[in-house]
């Protein structure tokens, strides 16, 4: 791309608005609320990757077969604080006739107890907003979160959460700002956090008329990744769109330009113990390919490491060598080390590439002809020139794994977590070799009406049977066709999925874990909001946050006020197992209401529109920003994009 093309373009805008051509950026004001990081990276040249020389013993692959070195010595430290954290909360959870106390007190080896994971899916905004009410209500750090009827402390109970896409950009927000609570990135007053009345294709609004500020905005987007690129990486438009999130994500200057995942391993918060192990989910495209199949290998993005557990590729490189030429395993001799490749805003890029989709979406609006030509033909492009993708290059699996369809090819390309349909991120968390005993699901998808219909579990299910062997000895509990669970009601209310333990999709040594489905439904808002929307005003972000806590806590118990107890025996179920332990008549009442039991209704469901459970609040009058960026400001986001890409 031309920077210079860039300069003039804001300097003909300024001029052509009767201002000076230099304009200062005004400082962001101090976070009062959300927590900035001390040290944002163990890097600190911004978005551009850095060579140096090796440590004495290089990085390598190492095989799958096993939890890495760091992951398993962390898992004991953080097993520390979930316990305690646990027996609080189900004490809070109130099951009669059990004893809490007396189970945690008699079964002492930590492997008896529950050990939980929470999957948050994609959906663009509406998954970010709607999983961070979620979040919220299982935070006991929410105010009120630990009253009667609802279930705060569940978060703090949780070793693993994984992030797809939308899910993505929620776990990589809280974790940058050191783990602030969702309440806190909601109200913080500094304007740079979690302000969405401003798409990524307008900008942050800097106090200024906001054509030339966006103008400004895409002028540094673009001299950070000609940055990368100029240091002799590859670059796509996952780079600009992961750097444009990361100003809306991250309350750092710049957007945390400098913010790497792996510096999540070195925050105090993590090393010891007292958050949950962070995951993000990507899938690969292979050669040649256009669709995404069910088989292909999904990456998984943790603090310590990257890579899969697939049988194809089947190792894992340390995270914060991401971008080191890794050759048959090994960095050849004479080669230097990459540091600083896997910044933050990259990784949950990489997890929602759909910014095609979403530059179709913004052709809707009102533009000139011209405009709209070139819109389309920067959306061809991307697809021809593997622009939409995110371009891992040198593939640090290249010449590694017999079975790796990209092992003879020097890039490795990853796109959206959810192009497999598997758009709840669970692939990570039923590895048997993490032990997960519950996971709680939740389900943002936009599968019909903007709503969900477990689309996720059904193809997460079917991966488990695909005769190719991909599944790589995973278990999944059983899960009926999208009719079902529609025509029952399943994808309207929490439902558990995995409760016989005769309805697996395959025999295993030890059980699947037991799927808390949460699926996004009305309680006080309509928040079956299109994914392509990019703006949300306060007004609406508030309340598709609240609905999303309602989803989790059934309006408070409003809905079922058994539901609280329902959730601690959930979390207890496989641990019950493991012991020999009697179920609670509170767990079998539970059980009897939100276990699928195998029922099937596979007649063609009926179109689905929910109606809220609580009273309404009008969140489509009170978003003026739904009419989208002006025309004026896409002409210049389209001039901008033409200049990156012709």
């Amino acid at each position: 791309m031309s920077v210079g093309l860039l300069g003039a373009l804001v300097t003909l805008l300024r001029v052509s608005h009767g201002l000076p051509n230099e304009i200062s950026r005004p400082e962001a004001a101090t976070a009062l609320d959300v927590l900035r990081r001390a040290a944002p990276a163990n890097q600190p040249h911004g978005y551009t990757p850095q060579k140096a020389d090796c440590p004495d013993t290089p990085p390598s692959v190492r095989s799958a077969h096993s939890l890495s070195q760091e992951e398993t010595s962390w898992l004991q430290t953080r097993r520390k604080q979930t316990v305690p954290a646990m027996r609080d909360f189900l004490n809070r959870m109130n099951i009669s006739d059990f004893d809490v106390n007396g189970y945690f007190s008699s079964h002492s080896d930590d492997s008896d107890l529950p050990n939980i994971g929470i999957a948050a899916s994609g959906g663009g905004y509406r998954a970010l907003l709607n999983g961070a009410g979620v979040l919220a209500a299982f935070d006991d750090r929410t105010s009120n979160s630990t009253n009667t009827g609802h279930i705060g402390g569940l978060l703090q109970s949780s070793t693993y959460l994984a992030g797809l896409s939308g899910g993505s950009w929620l776990v990589g927000s809280i974790y940058m700002n050191n783990f602030s609570t969702v309440e806190n990135l909601r109200d913080d007053t500094s304007g740079t956090i979690w302000e969405f009345g401003n798409s990524v294709l307008e900008g942050p609004d800097r106090g200024g008329i906001q054509v030339l500020d966006t103008a400004q905005y895409f002028g540094q987007l673009g001299d950070e990744v000609q940055g990368k690129e100029d240091a002799g990486f590859e670059t796509t438009f996952t780079d600009y769109w992961g750097r444009a999130l990361s100003f809306q994500l991250i309350n750092a200057p710049q957007g945390g330009s400098a913010y790497t995942w792996s510096s999540i391993a070195t925050s105090d918060q993590f090393t010891n113990g007292s958050v949950p192990f962070p995951i993000v989910v990507a899938d690969e495209r292979g050669p040649g390919q256009s669709a995404i199949p069910s088989n292909t290998t999904v990456y998984e993005f943790g603090p310590f490491e990257f890579g899969t557990f697939d049988p194809t590729a089947y190792g894992f490189i340390p995270m914060n060598f991401l971008g080191t030429n890794f050759t048959s395993g090994n960095v050849p001799d004479g080669d230097q080390c990459i540091t600083g490749f896997d910044n933050s805003g990259f990784v949950y890029g990489t997890s929602s590439s759909l910014f095609n989709q979403i530059i179709l979406a913004a052709n809707s609006t009102s533009l000139p002809q011209d405009a709209s030509d070139l819109i389309n033909k920067i959306v061809s492009k991307l697809g021809i020139n593997d622009e939409d993708i995110a371009d891992y290059s040198p593939n640090p699996f290249f010449g590694f794994g017999p079975n790796n369809p990209s092992g003879s090819s020097t890039t490795l390309n990853l796109v959206d977590g959810g192009e497999d349909l598997q758009n709840i991120p669970l692939h990570p968390l039923i590895q048997p070799i993490r032990n997960v005993d519950v996971i709680f699901a939740i389900d943002s998808s936009a599968d019909v009406n903007n709503w969900p219909n477990a689309t996720a579990l059904v193809a997460s299910y079917e991966r488990s049977l695909n005769q190719s062997g991909i599944a790589n000895r995973t278990v999944f509990p059983s899960i009926p066709g999208q009719g079902t669970i529609v025509n029952l009601g399943l994808n309207s209310r929490p439902t558990f999925f995995g409760c016989d333990a005769s309805n697996y999709s395959s025999k295993a040594d030890q059980d699947p874990p037991l799927i808390v489905y949460l699926p996004n439904s009305p309680y006080i808002a309509f928040s079956n909001i299109s994914t392509f929307q990019l703006t949300y005003n306060d007004t609406q972000r508030d309340a598709v946050i609240e609905n999303g806590y309602d989803v989790a806590t059934m309006g408070n118990g409003t809905a079922d006020s058994e539901w609280p107890t329902c959730v601690g025996c959930a979390i207890l179920k496989r641990s019950f197992g493991r012991t020999n332990t009697k179920v609670p008549n509170a767990c079998n009442r539970c059980f009897d209401r939100y276990c699928w039991n195998g029922t099937l209704s596979d007649d063609p469901p009926m179109n689905y529109l929910p109606q809220p459970r609580l009273t309404t609040t009008n969140i489509k009058s009170a978003a003026a920003s739904l009419k989208g960026p002006s025309g004026l400001m896409l002409a210049t986001v389209v001039g901008v994009l033409g200049l990156l890409f012709f």
